[in-house]
């Protein structure tokens, strides 16, 4: 027997709080597919429930990608359309969704996304940081040293970095952005679209203290200002400077204890000056031939 024409594959974002925040066309394919496929299908039932939706839900996640993610491209290739759900916002980013697109484009299965919630832009853009250009991370890893050692490739990234991260996670994780980039501007996006909605804007040493005394809950976005822009600190320096930068701050160290400051103090102030952690400017007075300790 003949095969029917391929159907359709819908990447539909869902609220990411709010349930109102969903488009009338989201709506509507929700209700036309021939099923939709779902990263929890808890979650998702509370949405069509809220809606009145009986489309049938079948569940596509990480463990199982592989072996339904066949199973949905052999269904589209037979003319069946399918609805790809995430847990909230654009399915695809961050998610297993990424491997189910791949797939379907090569089985030449058509894609067709919708536009709708996502947690990455509606932080980024209500930030207060710059939203010209800007560079997503999803998540980092999870263990200290590996996530420290992303951060350290993210070091010279001009570009402001979006990040996502788990509430248990915060402050280990904010602690290693101030130790490896310094003490940027940042903003932390909690609960957007609910009830307790929050956003914190300020130096990344300031939300350590904001959350250490409030122990934050619920999904957080972390946007964070890129390198070479004027943070904390009072001094820019852009990243052709870099050359340089390191006789520069040498200069300031010694001006200030010339000034009256002892070595610690002259330290701590350029490093706040230049935006930068304390042991970088240590590090820059050994490799630039001073002798002394602080």
């Amino acid at each position: 027997m003949e095969k029917s024409a391929p159907g359709v594959l819908y990447l539909c974002p869902t609220p990411i709080g709010n349930l109102e925040d969903i488009t009338l066309r989201a709506l509507r394919i929700l209700k036309e597919a021939d099923y939709i496929a779902a990263e929890d299908t808890r979650v998702t039932k509370r949405l069509l429930n809220h809606y009145g939706i009986k489309t049938p839900l079948v569940s596509y996640r990480e463990h199982n990608k592989e072996q339904m993610g066949r199973k949905i491209v052999e269904d589209i290739l037979e003319g069946k359309s399918v609805a790809l759900v995430s847990d909230a916002g654009t399915p695809g980013i961050s998610d297993p969704g990424e491997d189910l697109v791949k797939k379907a484009v090569d089985a030449g299965v058509p894609v067709v996304p919708l536009p709708g919630p996502s947690a990455v832009i509606c932080a980024v853009s209500a930030s207060g940081l710059s939203t010209s250009k800007f560079a997503f991370e999803g998540f980092l890893p999870q263990k200290s040293a590996e996530r420290r050692k992303q951060l350290e490739k993210l070091r010279d990234e001009k570009r402001t970095i979006v990040v996502y991260e788990a509430p248990h996670r915060l402050l280990k994780c904010l602690s290693d952005i101030r130790d490896i980039l310094g003490e940027r501007k940042i903003a932390v996006a909690r609960e957007m679209t609910k009830l307790h909605e929050e956003f914190f804007r300020g130096t990344v040493s300031e939300a350590i203290e904001k959350f250490e005394s409030t122990p934050p809950k619920g999904e957080i976005v972390l946007v964070i200002e890129g390198a070479g822009f004027e943070t904390g600190g009072t001094r820019k320096v852009e990243l052709s400077e870099r050359e340089g930068i390191n006789k520069i701050i040498l200069q300031e160290v010694e001006k200030k204890m010339k000034s009256g400051m002892d070595k610690k103090e002259a330290m701590k102030a350029v490093a706040r000056e230049f935006s930068i952690p304390k042991r970088q400017v240590y590090k820059i007075l050994l490799e630039e031939g001073s002798d002394d300790r602080p």
